[in-house]
């Protein structure tokens, strides 16, 4: 394979690619470490984090910023959502009634299932 580096003398292309060789090696094997799924540093914080312990959010009493960071999938204005729900029909009674809020679906219920309290 002949590299062709332009605006360089010949003698100092060839000495650029050869030294440089070393440093592409390693960062294509650093990459590849990456993408191995027990090496990369998401699942290093997950394995962590994941210890039993699952941030829950109750829904009869957080505010809608706690309920946002809280919840998967659901924003501050969806939160805000649940609070005015919460405050015109009282307390949630169940974990379904949540779905009677707009924009909160089945797919937004099952994602949080573990993390809704209602006391």
């Amino acid at each position: 394979m002949k590299l062709q580096l332009t605006g360089l003398p010949p003698a100092a292309a060839a000495a650029y690619s050869r030294s440089s060789l070393p440093a592409a090696l390693a960062a294509i094997a650093v990459t590849l470490l990456c993408l191995l799924p027990g090496i990369s540093p998401v699942h290093a914080q997950d394995g962590v984090a994941g210890q039993g312990s699952v941030q829950t959010v109750n829904i009869n009493a957080d505010n809608a910023t706690e309920m946002a960071a809280g919840l998967t999938g659901v924003g501050l204005t969806r939160a805000e959502d649940i609070v005015r729900y919460r405050e015109q029909f009282g307390p949630f009674t169940t974990v379904e009634q949540l779905a009677e809020v707009k924009g909160i679906g089945t797919a937004t219920l099952d994602k949080n299932r573990a993390r809704i309290k209602l006391d």
